[in-house]
């Protein structure tokens, strides 16, 4: 069931709807400015919101512990990427049990919506959304993350090891 209201003559002119909007404004400022202590405010380059463990921010490829990339190059992030921003270069390996790696893995940060699909559509557990949520750049072009950028930044101190272990992910076929 639907309620219609009736337009009252005082609804159709716009004055009086942006006087009230002014006004709640003006009473929530002069309450924040009187109660000083219970203003939700963080002054933000010396304080940071914590947030969740279940935060998505940038990309993460994982490594394995021997530091190489996990990425097996099956190119099913980049088919799941509603934004298309994943673009993957895959070259056959010298390991007889690798059968391909990626020589080349580029994300264009200026296009992903931080939706996680990649992240769900990974097999072998090889990128994740990381903590991380700002990373500022002086243009566009510092917004594609290439290998280097998503595996071995400093701030990952030196990469973030997968929890698939490399024998069980053999023994079970992936």
């Amino acid at each position: 069931m639907s309620l219609v209201q009736k337009r009252t003559e005082l609804s159709k002119w716009y004055l009086p709807a942006i006087f009230q909007g002014l006004g709640w404004t003006f009473v929530k400022m002069v309450k924040n400015l009187a109660n000083k202590k219970q203003m939700i405010t963080l002054n933000y380059p010396e304080q940071k919101h914590e947030y969740s463990p279940r935060f998505k921010g940038n990309h993460v490829l994982t490594v394995k512990k021997d530091g190489s990339i996990r990425c097996t190059a099956c190119m099913l992030c980049a088919t799941n990427c509603p934004a298309e921003c994943i673009t993957i270069k895959a070259a056959e390996h010298e390991d007889p049990t690798v059968e391909k790696f990626p020589i080349s893995y580029e994300i264009d940060m200026l296009r992903c919506v931080f939706c996680g699909f990649c992240e769900e559509a990974c097999p072998v557990d090889a990128i994740r959304m990381g903590p991380e949520w700002q990373r500022p750049a002086v243009n566009g072009a510092n917004f594609v993350y290439d290998l280097k950028e998503l595996a071995y930044r400093p701030s990952l101190k030196g990469g973030i090891v997968s929890v698939v272990d490399e024998t069980d992910r053999h023994k079970a076929g992936i």
